[in-house]
């Protein structure tokens, strides 16, 4: 089970950082002075990159904890915390 937490945490820790790029590059095409859409306005970019940004440096900052082992051993009662 150790294991299994160590390869979910460096997977979190690999997919956190590729997210937001995946992100970043999205916007970067998509963006369109010319576009008559929403997808080509930089304002819903803006938004979802603004909302993903936290949520992919937790997922980060919880695959570097995973990978270290801080899981490894959890509380089973309230006294242990």
């Amino acid at each position: 089970m150790k294991m299994f937490k160590k390869i979910v945490g460096l997977l979190c820790l690999v997919a956190g950082p590729l997210v937001a790029l995946v992100l970043v590059v999205g916007a970067v095409k998509n963006i369109d002075p010319a576009g008559t859409t929403d997808i080509s306005k930089p304002v819903p970019w803006i938004i979802i990159i603004a909302i993903f940004t936290p949520i992919s440096v937790g997922l980060s900052v919880f695959g570097w904890y995973a990978w270290k082992g801080e899981y490894d051993r959890l509380p089973e009662r309230s006294e242990e915390l």
